[in-house]
């Protein structure tokens, strides 16, 4: 059984991901150490953001035999 993925967008994704996640967590240890520079709503407006796109073009797998 092999796994492919089918999906143009995936790597993509991944990358929008890896980002925010980058983003979020700057922005936690800002709002930890220095809440004047912190930045949480563009964080909050991100996640949305990336769940959207995500929804929208997904990581979907063909199985194939």
């Amino acid at each position: 059984m092999k796994t492919t993925i089918k999906n143009q967008y995936s790597s993509a994704n991944n990358a929008l991901i890896f980002f925010v996640s980058m983003l979020v967590g700057y922005n936690i240890y800002q709002e930890i150490f220095h809440p004047e520079k912190a930045d949480l709503i563009l964080c909050v407006i991100m996640i949305v953001l990336t769940t959207f796109t995500i929804q929208k073009y997904g990581k979907k797998t063909e199985t194939k035999q």
